[in-house]
Order: structure tokens, then sequence, then C-alpha cells
């Protein structure tokens, strides 16, 4: 079952998936172009989203000859969010969702569904994960974060990219990013405001990650919707696509050293 769509020189096709405990998993798939056995980027969207949304990404990753795969995660999608912010407000409803430990093994048997439709593809030379929000709380638990949900990643993937993370709170605790090995991007904004504090509070997994091709990015002035908006692709939206492909080039080839910095953001490495 799917739909074929052709946007900005990439195929988009929507695909429905098996995971592990028989539920079905929507995928929405941009293909590049010319690629035999491209590398692969999963995407995992934040609370309330669905295969259908971070679309600038999807097809920005395919145009730089990713195989490019945003997951729907249907427990935590829309239905989900609304259902919490009757009960209990956005703020509260929001944090309920994100606290649930449930959501996050269905999210992780989400992402095994969209790995397992690219190997029986072809045999991907590189796979990525990229995560927004609560899609970046599932890529650091899936890199090897220490958690308060007794969750367990299982560290399928070459590299990370973790788009508004949280910091340490009710889900991380302090130094919970200290064992993570494998590279990986920060990516956040000036303005972008966490559930449970500042925006400064996004970079310190950043700082707890140990040295060994670990970026933080920081968008000036890119709020948390900046990163998930829709339509015309907005100034946060190009440099993450630029900078997220700059990084993940550079681990596939060995080289983790920082690129010219665009202008608008800063970058650091370490």
């Amino acid at each position: 079952m799917f739909v074929l769509a052709v946007s900005m020189g990439c195929a988009q096709v929507t695909q429905h998936v098996q995971r592990a405990d028989g539920a079905e998993t929507a995928l929405r798939v941009y293909e590049p172009s010319g690629a035999a056995c491209a590398p692969v980027a999963v995407i995992s969207p934040g609370a309330g989203g669905t295969e259908n949304g971070y679309a600038y990404l999807g097809r920005g990753m395919a145009e730089h000859g990713w195989l490019a795969i945003v997951v729907g995660h249907k427990e935590s999608g829309p239905q989900k969010l609304r259902s919490e912010m009757r009960q209990s407000g956005l703020h509260n409803g929001l944090q309920d969702m994100v606290d649930d430990p449930a959501l996050y093994r269905e999210r992780l048997m989400d992402i095994g569904a969209a790995l397992r439709y690219a190997e029986g593809r072809c045999k991907p030379p590189f796979v990525a994960l990229l995560g927004h929000s609560m899609g970046s709380t599932t890529v650091m638990i899936e890199a090897g974060a220490q958690n308060k949900l007794g969750v367990r990643g299982k560290d399928r993937f070459d590299a990370y990219v973790a788009i508004s993370p949280s910091g340490p709170g009710s889900i991380f605790p302090p130094a919970a990013w200290n064992g993570i090995r494998k590279p990986v991007y920060v990516l956040t904004g000036t303005r972008d405001q966490a559930l449970e504090g500042p925006p400064s509070t996004r970079t310190r997994p950043f700082d707890d990650l140990q040295p060994g091709c670990k970026w933080l990015g920081v968008v000036d002035g890119a709020t948390h919707m900046d990163f998930a908006r829709q339509g015309m692709l907005s100034d946060a939206g190009k440099l993450t696509v630029e900078t997220v492909s700059e990084f993940l080039a550079g681990v596939q080839a060995g080289n983790c050293a920082l690129p010219n910095v665009p202008q608008g953001m800063t970058l650091k490495s370490k």
C-alpha cells in the first residue's frame, strides 16, 4: 500500500510496514536520484508528529543522496497529543506524553521496522538516526543515553542527530550521555524553549558527551517549532539540512572537522 508523489526532484512514497509486535507503522520515504544503494537517514518526529511532517528534512536529505525515511509514530501522534491536552492542558499534557516509557518502546519498534524496510531494499552502506524534540529523546535513548524511564536502546546506527534534545530532568539524569560513543550532532536554537528549562538546557547533552566526533550547532533566533515547520523552507530548516548533511558526510569520510560555519549559527566540536 503506497502513495507516490514527486516534488523538488525526489520521489516520495508512503509505505506501511509491520513492526516486531505485529502493529503497523507508516513510513514516508524520500528517494534520492541515481543511487543504487544509498545511505539511510531515519527521521523520528516530535510528539504529535506524523510521517507527513519534516518534509523539508526528508527532501533535503534525499537531495544530498540519502534514502530518507520519516517514521509515523502512531501511538505518540496527533490523536494521543490531543487526548493529553484535553486532560491536562498543553504543557502538562506534553510533559505526561514525553515521560511515558511505553511510547518510547513503541517508537523504538517503529524505528526497527524502518530499518528492516531499508535493509530489505539493499544493505545500506551507512545508517543514521535523526530526531526532533520527543524524536531527539528517542535518538538519545537508542544511542545509549541513561534514562529514568527504564527504556534501553539497541544502538543500531552509525551516527545520530538530536535536534532540540532535552537536558537533565524527568527523563535524563545528569551525565546521561557520557556513555555514548558513536558520532552525535546536537542541534538547537537560541530561542528553543524546553519543557523543563530555558533554551540553554538543550546544549547540556553535548557538554556531557565524550570527545570524538561530536558537534554542537546553535541557530541564531531559532525557536522550537522552527525545526518542524512545513511549507517554505525557513532559515533554520536550511541550516539544519546543510549542517546535518555536512556532519554525516564527514562521519562517512572519517573526518569530523568542522566546515566553514554558515552565517546565522554557531558550531563547535570535540
